[in-house]
């Protein structure tokens, strides 16, 4: 055992190319190698690796901060004024492996709720908070969906001159 039981809640952890890192705040942040990936984790590697497909068609305006074998994700890097603030990046959105779900974080919910009313059954029963996504499995029908909720995002994104 890497970490007592006392310290288990403060530990974090990331997957990598399949190997866990755990980081550890108590040990001044040092990264803890552990190599191995719990099945379920092995498991989402494919519904992950689907996703971040279906998004990377979105890079170009938009670009990654993340672009590992775990976590993923998208953003405008433009000077923009949203509610009278000033900002120089905008999420849109991303992926991560977390222990039993791929979660995908749709970030264009939060600026128009209306575009909730346009999710069919499947994708709002993984909705879990405002704008998480927990992808436990992959059809077509949720892909479809994804790929849809993508889609209609970025064109509001692109209207209200973000993109």
């Amino acid at each position: 055992m890497l970490f007592s039981d006392s310290y288990k809640g403060t530990a974090r952890a990331l997957v990598y190319k399949k190997v866990t890192f755990w980081t550890a705040p108590f040990l001044g942040n040092i990264f803890i190698l552990l190599m191995s990936v719990n099945n379920m984790q092995e498991k989402l590697v494919p519904i992950f690796d689907k996703l971040k497909k279906i998004l990377k068609k979105y890079e170009n305006p938009l670009k990654p901060k993340f672009d590992l074998d775990s976590k993923y994700d998208l953003w405008s890097f433009k000077d923009l004024e949203i509610a009278g603030r000033k900002r120089r990046e905008v999420y849109f959105a991303g992926l991560i492996i977390q222990s039993n779900y791929v979660g995908f974080y749709f970030m264009p919910i939060y600026t128009d709720t209306k575009l909730k009313d346009v999710f069919e059954k499947e994708l709002l029963s993984t909705l879990k908070g405002k704008s998480c996504f927990h992808i436990k499995s992959l059809d077509s029908k949720l892909e479809k969906q994804i790929k849809n909720a993508l889609k209609l995002g970025y064109e509001l994104y692109e209207k209200k001159g973000w993109v």
